[in-house]
């Protein structure tokens, strides 16, 4: 079995003059990140690798949210960066088969179609199918040996939890 984790950005700013790609984290960014970093950590989705986007508000999600998880190896992707679904998709395939558990952090709407894309009906996609907020965690478990096999509807969308069903503020 593969576990697949996708962690859309914190929420971001848009300053004056930024481009999309060097836009930062929002103060509620900031504050929303390491409270789903804790939870990650207590409830035990621990990744053995994190592929991050190249854009500056995955690399500031992940620096807040690295140190709740220890040591994990990470590499920047650029391929996750406004991807459609079907590039998300090469991605996971992509994976080294030694990694059980994979973190993606990235963005939407790719990261909600890549949920719906391989997930089975459930209630947990069915939540994310509606919105799929910032700094949402969507756990999606594989049935599969090898991650270059992971096929559309294959997947059991294990949970999905965003910010405020921990309590922690409004969903955006």
């Amino acid at each position: 079995m593969r576990r697949l984790i996708l962690l859309r950005h914190a929420k971001s700013d848009w300053p004056d003059g930024a481009s999309d790609v060097d836009r930062p984290l929002a103060p509620r960014g900031r504050e929303a990140a390491p409270k789903m970093a804790a939870y990650l950590a207590e409830q035990g989705l621990i990744p053995d690798r994190v592929l991050v986007s190249p854009a500056r508000r995955t690399q500031e999600t992940w620096d807040l949210v690295k140190p709740a998880l220890g040591t994990v190896p990470d590499e920047t992707v650029p391929q996750i960066y406004e991807a459609p679904v079907s590039r998300l998709l090469d991605v996971v395939r992509s994976i080294p088969d030694e990694v059980a558990t994979a973190l993606m952090i990235g963005h939407n709407p790719g990261f909600q179609d890549l949920a719906r894309l391989l997930g089975r009906p459930g209630e947990a996609r069915r939540a994310l199918t509606k919105k799929y907020p910032t700094a949402a965690v969507a756990v999606i478990d594989l049935a599969v040996d090898s991650w270059g096999k992971v096929e559309a509807g294959e997947g059991t969308v294990e949970r999905f939890v965003t910010p405020k069903s921990l309590g922690h503020g409004e969903d955006e």
